[in-house]
């Protein structure tokens, strides 16, 4: 019977507890899930044993419950027949029987007891895996969700690497338009002082213009004066 030991054993494993320490609970899963299976099979195999014990149990005492009304009747038939030896030797056997009888019950009710438990053993470790292969499924799909969310994380990170990069080429641009604009202004200036210096000259020669339209207006006074 140490394959019930081994099962009470599995059965009080921490199941939660194991996938705690582990790294990877889907191989974990997956080996813990190997390791009921294999003691399924030692399970059933012991179980269908016992169960083969319990019905050899049950004929033996049938049988022997028979040969005891058996041996009741031919001590009848003897009786009836004026018989009393034989009938004692019948009676005799009855007895001896009936002693038998007595083991072969208790036999067949620990055998009774022996083939339920083993029932109940298979059929919680059965439902157990049952259960264990839908938590497995349900564990992987939540694997399959942090695994994409730790994709769609990197991704994040990565995107965010990329808004750096982009405010660095803004702050780039700002400086070659800061450029540009001192350039333009550079030229603007320069512009501006060609355009003094024109206006400059012109000042100068509108001046000596205007110094000589005096010069003729005064001689033109002068002769109507008489002053020449």
């Amino acid at each position: 019977m140490g394959i019930i030991s081994r099962f009470k054993d599995i059965m009080a494993a921490n199941f939660n507890a194991l996938l705690d320490k582990c790294e990877n609970p889907e191989k974990m899963i997956d080996q813990y899930l190997r390791n009921l299976e294999n003691d399924m099979a030692k399970v059933k195999a012991e179980t269908a044993s016992i169960m083969a014990d319990e019905k050899a149990a049950k004929r033996k005492m049938d049988d022997n419950a028979a040969e005891i009304a058996k041996m009741s009747e031919y001590a009848k038939k003897a009786v009836a027949s004026g018989n009393d030896d034989e009938a004692r030797k019948f009676l005799e056997k009855k007895a001896e029987l009936t002693a038998t009888q007595e083991v072969l019950v208790k036999q067949y009710e620990l055998a009774c007891e022996n083939s339920k438990k083993m029932r109940e053993m298979h059929n919680k470790l059965e439902s157990d895996i049952s259960t264990l292969r839908s938590r497995r499924e349900m564990i992987k799909a939540k694997m399959k969700v942090a695994e994409t969310q730790k994709k769609i994380n990197q991704m994040g990170s990565g995107v965010a690497d990329a808004g750096s990069n982009i405010a660095a080429f803004e702050r780039m641009e700002a400086k070659v338009d800061k450029m540009l604009d001192e350039a333009d202004a550079m030229a603007e200036l320069n512009a501006d002082s060609a355009s003094n210096d024109v206006e400059s000259l012109t000042k100068k020669y509108d001046a000596s213009n205007r110094l000589s339209d005096v010069d003729d207006e005064l001689a033109a006074l002068k002769a109507e004066m008489g002053m020449q």
